[in-house]
């Protein structure tokens, strides 16, 4: 009989909780994706969404490589294996030095020390500069197995909390 990976096993509590908010009412799933790269032979899966009538997103990225995959299924002595997570919000911003410092200051406030919050801006050549797009990744320093499953609920919670707190600072102009 087939038995499911860490990796299979957590994408799909992880889209079911996040789907649960979108049947709630609270967020909108805009994009998602389950991809197996056959060159590394590793997997990835990202879930996408927004508040409600918001125009923030938060993206929550699971990875597992091939060595998490190998050591799992072929029961390695010395494996740990386990899925990367990363969760990456995303908007536009305008007035990015003061806008990114007081987001660094909500992330921090948010998310637990154990995570590395990372600010990367971008705007189009020919523009002034003034209106830029940030993304966010939110990145934690272990990898997750199904010990975390209980920690998931949570997690979402502090995601959705994110998007509120970053939605005044989106501009659509």
């Amino acid at each position: 009989m087939f038995d499911p990976t860490i990796y299979e096993n957590l994408k799909v509590v992880f889209e079911g909780a996040v789907y649960d908010l979108d049947l709630d009412g609270q967020i909108v799933v805009i994009h998602r994706a389950d991809l197996m790269d056959l060159a590394a032979m590793s997997r990835s899966y990202a879930i996408r969404f927004r508040l409600k009538d918001g125009h923030s997103s938060a993206e929550i990225r699971l990875s597992a490589g091939l060595t998490d995959l190998a050591g799992e299924k072929l029961e390695w002595r010395n494996a740990r294996p386990g899925c990367g997570l990363e969760i990456v919000f995303s908007l536009m911003l305008r007035n990015p030095v003061t806008a990114c410092r007081n987001i660094q200051d909500i992330l921090q406030q948010i998310w637990d020390i154990g995570t590395a919050v990372v600010q990367t801006l971008s705007f189009r050549y020919g523009d002034d500069g003034s209106r830029c797009h940030n993304e966010i990744a939110v990145r934690f320093d272990r990898k997750i197995g199904e010990s975390q499953v209980s920690d998931i609920p949570d997690l979402l919670e502090h995601t959705v909390r994110t998007l509120r707190q970053l939605e005044p600072y989106h501009t659509e102009e």
